[in-house]
């Protein structure tokens, strides 16, 4: 386990389910504190931070629909008003919001897809950043997707474009920062077990996906945690930014 995680501040956005509940629940193992972000899974989002203080570490609970640039600036309001830094940045909310094939795009929907993935990871960087430059450095971790890398299908080609640009801007990002003692990595998880899968694949869908997979088997949310865990760490991580790490099962071989 990474000592110098303990008594950190991590802001987790969408940490009520899938991956970002377990990255919380993983920090808060580590002795962080952990912000606990979500939108419209209250109850879920409860329960993981009754987890993390069961687990000993402090929690904060905040809500917000992060397409609204209000709230990112409330989230790190928030955040700041209850711990009075901010360590590790977390850019965990995402989604697809509907697969879609090309004849069937509209204008709301991209802008849709591209509020959820891009703008406000943008914008949760715009707000934060400076915080961390003024402590005089931090970490922040964006989640892109293997879609990334072959360009998404049934209908999600949209939102692999917009994990494309989390991967690309992770790279920027960390070149314009490391002189700032920030270091910006990105997780790419593969095909994982979560609710978002429920929403948007069928088992069908999922058994193809799975067939792609060399461990012949789907990932775990709990399984994507420790990479968060590592790229938080100065101690186990320090020389590492820019870098864009698969958890996929061997799904990708960059």
């Amino acid at each position: 386990m990474a000592s110098d995680l303990k008594g950190k501040t991590v802001l987790i956005t969408g940490a009520s389910t899938g991956i970002g509940a377990a990255a919380a629940r993983a920090f808060a193992r580590a002795g962080s504190k952990v912000v606990v972000h979500y939108n419209a899974s209250r109850a879920a989002a409860e329960t993981v931070a009754a987890d993390v203080r069961a687990l000993g570490a402090d929690a904060l609970l905040v809500g917000g629909d992060v397409t609204q640039t209000g709230n990112v600036k409330r989230i790190v309001a928030e955040t700041l008003a209850a711990f009075g830094r901010i360590d590790v940045l977390i850019n965990n909310a995402g989604g697809m919001i509907g697969r879609k094939l090309i004849e069937d795009y509209s204008e709301a929907y991209i802008d849709q897809v591209l509020k959820l993935n891009v703008t406000q990871v943008a914008m949760f960087m715009h707000e934060v950043i400076p915080i961390m430059k003024k402590q005089g450095g931090g970490n922040v971790i964006n989640v892109s997707s293997v879609a990334a890398r072959h360009g998404g299908g049934g209908g999600a080609i949209i939102y692999a474009g917009a994990k494309g640009f989390v991967s690309a801007a992770t790279h920027g990002w960390a070149k314009e920062l490391a002189g700032d003692h920030i270091r910006v990595n990105a997780v790419s998880p593969g095909v994982i077990i979560t609710p978002f899968h429920d929403r948007y694949s069928s088992a069908e869908q999922m058994k193809a996906m799975q067939a792609l997979v060399p461990m012949n088997r789907l990932g775990s949310a709990e399984e994507c945690a420790g990479t968060f865990l590592y790229l938080a760490s100065d101690e186990l991580s320090g020389y590492v930014t820019g870098q864009v790490i698969e958890v996929n099962g061997g799904q990708y071989m960059p």
